[in-house]
């Protein structure tokens, strides 16, 4: 496993994210990081766990999402109907758990990388219901009364696309990076990375077209990569 994340072939990060990312790595805490919409956070993910060689684990947040999902969810419906058609795996109530993302996470054999993305389509009392969790790194499984620790605190990365705000005391355990926008010569370092070859002539027309409509006032939502 690399020690330290420099950025990767295909990802530039700027000094201060590098920062970010390997005080987050070291210490073992969450990193949130938020920004516009085609910034780069999730790719961030995916390119920690390749720098870092480590499984990447993925739960993706929706605006029906719920913290529980994330631990496990105990199907009670489907133990009753099997109950009724007298199955015999109604017997072991482990047949009807389903493992959740930090489950997973808590029990892989080697190190992951757990992506939370997106957590600001969520409730707004969804990272409150995971402060705990992700503080002790364990939790309770009630139905079968066990308690599920993490064999060693896996590198969470949390992203939002700022839509709203995230409580106070949720914030206050992770470590934050805000990734801005580009500038025009980041941009052309990144068009480089993906299309080696292309015309420098139909980049430098094509960015001033796409740098002139940001800057265009009143949008409801400005063009992303």
């Amino acid at each position: 496993m690399t020690e330290r994340f420099e950025g990767t072939q295909n990802y530039i990060a700027t000094d201060d994210l590098k920062v970010a990312v390997n005080a987050a790595v070291l210490l073992r805490r969450p990193l949130l990081v938020k920004g516009e919409p085609g910034t780069g956070k999730t790719v961030l993910a995916h390119e920690i766990s390749k720098a870092m060689d480590a499984p990447l684990i993925e739960w993706n947040v929706k605006s029906t999402t719920k913290a529980q999902q994330g631990l496990y969810e105990y199907d009670a419906v489907a133990r009753l109907r099997d109950g009724q058609l007298g199955e015999e795996r109604v017997h072991d109530i482990r047949n009807y758990i389903k493992k959740g993302k930090l489950w997973e996470a808590f029990t892989s054999d080697t190190l992951p990388v757990l992506l939370i993305d997106e957590i600001d389509k969520a409730d707004i009392e969804f990272p409150n219901d995971l402060l705990q969790e992700l503080d002790r790194m364990s939790f309770d499984v009630y139905e079968t009364q066990e308690r599920i620790e993490a064999k060693e605190r896996p590198i969470v990365v949390i992203t939002s696309n700022n839509e709203k705000e995230l409580p106070d005391a949720f914030l206050r355990r992770c470590f934050f990076h805000y990734i801005k926008f580009p500038d025009a010569d980041t941009m052309r370092e990144i068009i480089e990375v993906h299309f080696p070859g292309i015309q420098k002539q139909l980049v430098t027309k094509a960015m001033e077209v796409f740098y002139e409509v940001r800057e265009v006032p009143g949008l409801k939502k400005k063009p992303s990569t």
